[in-house]
């Protein structure tokens, strides 16, 4: 942007021109505009001096516009476009754009919903998605990479920065292959899960492995599976199980967002462990309206929904704030 050529160009001589344009002559653009007619002509006069174009033709009445003039028509109703958020903004309405971090079963299942939710609620904020896995979206929070983040609370987010609030808890499933003995079984434990390969969550690589909700699980019951695999890509899991490579474990909601054809999903009933997720954002020393507009519209959402009955009730009970 070039800001020394910039400041050559008058709002008020753009806001005549624009005003001529839609009312089809100068004087009914002076009464719109509570200016004399004289008045708003020099302005437009200036402008075609500055753009070096003759932008409304005088010669016919009512006064048209040249080619020149309907081809810069667009761009000077935008900038008054513009300048309409701007005095909003100014005047205390809420807007603004929001980056917000989501890791993938999350951004199928709750993006969408939050979109439409403040189309309706804050029409002036606009959300930017941003996909990633946990660990990921919890170094952008803290870094200033994103505004929000919707993710677990574990792996932890090793930053004094941010803050949560719990928006809903999930059980841990079982995802076998549809011919496996178990598919059909009403709930598998981790006893029987340990003895087959497993499929989990995370990264190989990544260091973290521990901290992820099906870890914790085994680690519990003092269980040590092999863990022939790792992805936080809920399709890849799925396709991993349907060539016979394990049974994997995860989070109810990864399964409910994908396409499960071939897989049959199973409880686990003594898992004694969920997934938490929640709304994360930064503790700023003057908070963002536009962020906590989201964060209300996110804690009003009603959370995911379970194909086990006796799990939904559960699954959606909140639980206190987390800092």
């Amino acid at each position: 942007m070039d800001l020394n050529s910039v400041h050559h160009y008058r709002i008020d001589w753009i806001t005549s021109f624009v005003a001529v344009a839609h009312h089809g002559s100068f004087s009914a653009a002076a009464k719109s505009l509570y200016r004399s007619q004289p008045r708003v002509s020099s302005h437009v006069a200036a402008l075609e001096r500055l753009v070096g174009r003759r932008l409304v033709d005088r010669s016919v009445q009512p006064s048209i516009l040249t080619p020149e003039g309907r081809g810069l028509l667009p761009h000077a109703e935008e900038i008054i476009r513009r300048l309409d958020m701007l005095a909003g903004t100014a005047e205390g309405t809420v807007c603004g754009t929001v980056r917000l971090g989501c890791y993938p079963s999350v951004a199928a299942y709750l993006y969408p919903r939050v979109v439409r939710a403040l189309r309706s609620s804050h029409p002036q904020i606009r959300l930017v998605l941003h996909e990633g896995p946990s660990l990921e979206l919890g170094a952008q929070l803290a870094d200033g990479g994103i505004d929000m983040a919707v993710r677990p609370l574990h792996p932890l987010v090793n930053s004094h920065r941010v803050t949560s609030q719990v928006l809903w808890r999930e059980p841990l499933v079982a995802v076998l292959r549809a011919d496996h003995p178990l598919a059909a079984a009403d709930g598998v434990t981790l006893a029987q899960a340990a003895r087959l390969p497993v499929i989990s969550i995370g990264e190989s690589d990544d260091g973290h492995s521990r901290q992820y909700e099906t870890n914790l699980a085994f680690a519990n019951m003092d269980l040590h599976p092999v863990v022939s695999e790792r992805t936080n890509q809920p399709q890849t899991l799925i396709c991993l199980v349907r060539h016979g490579l394990g049974i994997g474990i995860t989070n109810a909601l990864a399964m409910t967002t994908a396409d499960t054809d071939g897989v049959s999903l199973v409880p686990l009933v003594d898992a004694g462990c969920q997934r938490v997720v929640a709304a994360w954002w930064r503790l700023n020393e003057g908070p963002s309206p536009a962020v906590e507009a989201v964060r209300d519209c996110l804690s009003r959402l009603d959370p995911p929904k379970w194909p086990w009955p006796a799990a939904s009730g559960a699954a959606a009970e909140p639980l206190p704030t987390a800092g």
